[in-house]
Parts: C-alpha cells; sequence; structure tokens
C-alpha cells in the first residue's frame, strides 16, 4: 500500500495577473491535505473517497442542450490525473495494474463547503505522486508538478497553476506561469517522455523564505467562490477594455516584483506595503470588469485587519472564500480575530506547510 499527501494553498498575492504568461505571484501550501492511498488489485480497482462522492455536477444551458461544467467536480481531475500519470508509465514499459484508490481530503469545512484551498490541485497533485510511486517512476518535483499541470489544464482549461505548483514544492513560493499557448503546440509535437523533459517556457517557481518577524493570518467568508467562473468573467472584460487591463498588468507586476524584493531583504515592512498595493489593484480590476472581487465581508476582514496594524487582502479569485493577512509577530491578535468572529468571518489556525522529501 502506498498513501501519500498534498498540500493545499492560498494565494498571497498576484491573482488574476499570474494567469497571463510570465507574470509573478506569490503562494504558500498550508498544512491541510489531500491524502491519496493506492493499494494493487488482483482483477478490478475503485476509485473511492468519501468528501467527494456527493460533489454536484453543475450545467448550464446552450440553446435547447445541457452542457456540464466539471471544473469544480475533484472525480474529474483524479481521473485526468490517471489516465495522464499510465501514459506516462507505459512510455516507459511498465506493466499496467488494477488497484483500488483511496483520497480523503481535509480541504474543505464539514459541511462540505470550500475553503478555497485549492482542492483540485491538491488531488491531482496527489494522484500523481502516488500513482508514480505506485508504478516506480522517477518524481523529481518538476516531473511531478509537469505532470499534475497538463492533467489539471486538460479539465480546467484556464488558470495559472500556481496552485499545482504550492502543492507541490509547498512553503512559500514566487510563481510565473508557463506558455500555456506553447503547451498547446508542445503536446501536438512531442511524445509525453520529452515534453517533461525539455525546459517549458517562462515558467519559473522560486522558494522564498519569510521574514522571521511576520506572521500569516487567514479568515474564511463561509462563502464559496468558484474561481474557473471568475477568471471566466474578467477574461470577458480583458479583451473590451485592453489598454487598462495591461496597466493593471504591469502594475501588478511591479508591485509582485518588488514583494519579492522584500523576501530577499527580509522587509516585513515592504512585504506589507505591497501586499496593501496590489490590494488596490484588485480592486480597481473588480471595478473594471464589473466582478465582486472583494465582497463587503472581505472588505470587514480587510479594514479590521489594516485597524489591527496587519496588511490585508482577498486571497485567490476572491468573491468569497478567504482573505490573507500579514502582520508583525510583536502585535497581539487576538482581538483581531474575536472582531472577526463576530461578523462571521472564520479564523483559519492553518500553518504554511514545507515539503522535505
Amino acid at each position: 500500500m502506498i498513501t501519500v499527501k498534498a498540500p493545499g494553498k492560498l494565494y498571497i498575492a498576484g491573482e488574476y495577473a499570474v494567469v497571463e504568461t510570465g507574470f509573478p505571484a506569490i503562494l504558500v501550501a498550508l498544512n491541510q491535505f489531500v491524502t491519496v492511498t493506492v493499494e494493487e488489485s488482483d482483477d478490478y480497482g475503485t476509485i473511492n473517497s468519501q468528501q467527494y462522492k456527493e460533489t454536484p455536477l453543475y450545467w448550464k444551458r446552450e440553446g435547447d442542450n445541457m452542457i456540464f461544467d466539471n471544473r469544480d467536480n475533484p472525480l474529474h481531475y483524479i481521473l485526468s490525473a490517471i489516465r495522464l500519470t499510465e501514459s506516462y508509465a507505459q512510455s516507459l514499459n511498465k506493466t499496467m495494474k488494477c488497484y483500488h484508490l483511496r483520497i480523503d481530503s481535509d480541504l474543505d469545512s464539514p459541511d462540505g463547503k470550500k475553503y478555497g484551498l485549492g482542492s483540485s490541485a491538491a488531488v491531482t497533485v496527489a494522484t500523481v505522486k502516488a500513482l508514480c510511486r505506485f508504478y516506480d517512476l522517477p518524481i523529481a518535483n518538476n516531473i511531478l508538478f509537469k505532470l499534475s499541470a497538463i492533467a489539471h489544464l486538460d479539465i480546467q482549461g484556464n488558470g495559472s497553476l500556481g496552485d499545482i505548483a504550492a502543492s507541490v514544492y509547498g512553503g512559500w513560493i514566487a510563481y510565473r506561469s508557463f506558455d500555456r499557448e506553447w503547451l498547446k503546440s508542445a503536446r501536438n509535437t512531442f511524445n509525453l517522455k520529452k515534453l517533461l523533459s525539455i525546459e517549458w517556457p517562462q515558467l519559473s517557481v522560486e522558494l522564498l523564505t519569510p521574514p522571521t518577524d511576520l506572521e500569516l493570518l487567514i479568515g474564511w467568508t463561509g462563502s464559496p467562490a468558484s474561481t474557473s467562473h471568475l477568471v471566466d468573467a474578467v477574461g470577458l472584460k480583458k479583451a473590451e477594455k485592453r489598454l487598462s487591463y495591461q496597466d493593471f498588468l504591469n502594475s501588478s507586476k511591479q508591485c509582485l516584483l518588488n514583494m519579492i524584493e522584500g523576501f530577499h531583504n527580509h522587509s516585513i515592512e515592504v512585504i506589507q506595503k505591497e501586499i496593501r498595493k496590489n490590494r488596490e489593484l484588485l480592486q480597481e480590476l473588480g471595478r473594471l470588469s464589473n466582478v465582486e472581487i472583494e465582497t463587503p465581508l472581505l472588505h470587514l476582514l480587510c479594514e479590521t485587519a489594516e485597524k489591527a496594524k496587519g496588511a490585508a487582502k482577498t486571497s485567490g479569485a476572491g468573491g468569497g472564500d478567504c482573505g490573507i493577512v500579514v502582520i508583525n509577530k510583536k502585535y497581539e491578535t487576538q482581538l483581531l480575530t474575536d472582531s472577526w468572529k463576530k461578523i462571521g468571518i472564520n479564523p483559519l489556525k492553518l500553518h504554511v506547510h514545507q515539503i522535505s522529501d
């Protein structure tokens, strides 16, 4: 029996801009996990998950047709990860086997609501990692990332894959997305083994060390959001307002470069300054695209944190889910978290997870 786990993630800064090739974002991996267990079977296989068995299917109408949206259904990511990893195994002349695969997740709330911690990415990474070990395949982090990114992209279709990087590498990371148009062409040009071995244009993952006085606080609004749908909505508007959107991209890039330099120089003051700047940029993007990135409850989360001397913003696509606060450890935070609870925000007692293997 083989058991592996992959952590969830949160975006610290750089959301939306990171969807564009080469634009940076900062993420953290968290100590909440998807765990995948694989056990060889003689004649049939199963895929079992207590958490995902009743996950709803979303659909809409296009004319008279029902169109299903699989992007929020973890089962499709699991199946995609299985297909791709087994293709990789076959390219290395491994014999296919039957197995029982079990998935356990603590990335959602007890009542099944999503925290916004990247469960679809974590389940993809954990499934790929478990099957690579099951088939005794090379499993360096760059290979794990590429396999998981392809499997995830095959289902989601959009996004930066930063959540995949966080689940693979752990800790604090600065991430720049690869050229997905290049990947589409490359998949028609190279076999899978070759595609995993070559450099992907503009892909960059840098491990960051936070200042010792930095504390990360996370508040959950209790309102799940769909990243795929929010990214779609912003994408529709960027075509209409190209110049304004390009200004957002350029400003976000400079903000993130400054923030990364703040990590290099162990300056919590610089990091906080750029967190606040990134919040302003996302607020402006929301107005530009007519998408509610910072909901009223996320706004309250941020404003109460600012009064407590923290730098706060939405995390990820916004529209619900979580907000983050970067604060100096010398400040007492109990009053802040107590005030969150009074207005319906749940402080999540999570910590950054480092991956050692």
